[in-house]
């Protein structure tokens, strides 16, 4: 029998791989005065709560400093959580990620990894390729020299690269090679689970199909899970199972990538996704115009977050704050008025929403 939880899933007797459920990720503001002091907060991740399942790709969408980023920082705990729940189940039992100290977080962590957004800056120049993909087993005291070396040769060869170029250093690769070397490192030491941070925005658009295709064939040979972070909607649209979209630290929308893309619910998803170009010449670009300014995360307005720049928004929206609930098999949504929004019946004529 299943039950659906606030994390916007059917969860049914198999456990999904990470379970989270009110994450909050809050910064203190500190006082410029001489007496110091806390006065007040920036809230990046406001209450969120999400699973993803064993070799499944979950998609994060948002504007810039929407908190996706901070999302998957968390759930790596490079950044600590204020609130909330965070597990990863393990085949000998659930995991509370938050609880892990020290000796027990850092030999955890080869279970979890991370692929950098920018393949120039996060890659050591002094260092070897060699050395790069090897430094996570050596942290994680994987074996001896010779196992490493095996292991390094062997990933090198999983993400396509001449094992003749280990020698090398970075400065000697393109943009889309140096990428491989990032996920090289991040799988070195066999992950379940990994955050592909912005991972392709870096790249021309032919070597972010290179990679992109590289990650699944990953995912298919060895199950790897994903929460894949990025802005590019149709990118996103080729790797993810899922996708959550997300503005000012609160998820607007989630569902199967097929119904997201086809039958969004909420305004700022439709946003989103007619801001993407096509080349089709038979389909319009018509983009929908947002008015109004982006909430400070450190004082959000009451109700709706969205509200400041909703063409559909109204008293309601102002002043309460929309449940997050299901409008369809597995599609959660945050807005009072995503069904009259869906069926047209909400009073507003889209086209007079475009840009001209």
């Amino acid at each position: 029998m299943s039950e659906k939880t606030m994390s916007g899933m059917t969860m049914s007797d198999t456990k999904p791989l990470i379970e989270v459920n009110n994450l909050k990720v809050h910064f203190p503001i500190r006082s410029s005065s001489l007496l110091g002091g806390t006065v007040g907060a920036v809230k990046a991740v406001d209450g969120v709560g999400f699973t993803i399942g064993q070799g499944e790709t979950l998609g994060l969408v948002g504007e810039s400093g929407s908190g996706k980023t901070t999302v998957g920082r968390a759930l790596l705990r490079a950044i600590p959580a204020t609130d909330g729940s965070m597990v990863f189940n393990t085949n000998e039992g659930p995991v509370d990620l938050r609880s892990l100290k020290r000796g027990a977080l850092r030999s955890f962590r080869r279970n979890m990894q991370l692929i950098f957004q920018d393949p120039y800056s996060s890659l050591n120049p002094r260092m070897t390729v060699r050395d790069i993909i090897a430094e996570p087993l050596e942290c994680l005291n994987w074996g001896t020299r010779a196992e490493i070396d095996n292991r390094v040769r062997e990933i090198a060869r999983r993400c396509k690269m001449n094992v003749e170029h280990l020698r090398r250093f970075p400065h000697a690769f393109s943009g889309g090679q140096r990428q491989r070397i990032c996920i090289a490192r991040a799988l070195a030491a066999n992950p379940r689970f990994i955050v592909c941070d912005e991972s392709v925005s870096a790249l021309d658009v032919s070597i972010q199909a290179e990679i992109l295709n590289l990650l699944m064939d990953l995912q298919d040979e060895f199950g790897f899970t994903y929460l894949f972070i990025a802005h590019d909607l149709s990118v996103v649209a080729q790797i993810a199972t899922r996708v959550a979209v997300m503005y000012v630290g609160k998820f607007m929308e989630m569902a199967p990538s097929a119904a997201l893309f086809e039958a969004p619910r909420h305004p700022y998803t439709k946003a989103l996704l007619s801001a993407i170009p096509t080349v089709d010449p038979d389909i319009p670009f018509a983009p929908m115009r947002l008015t109004g300014e982006i909430p400070n995360p450190a004082d959000p307005p009451p109700g709706c977050r969205f509200q400041t720049r909703c063409p559909y928004a109204n008293a309601q929206c102002r002043g309460e704050e929309p449940l997050w609930r299901d409008v369809a098999t597995d599609h959660w949504v945050a807005c009072h008025h995503a069904e009259a929004i869906a069926d047209g019946s909400h009073g507003i004529q889209e086209q007079a929403l475009a840009a001209e």
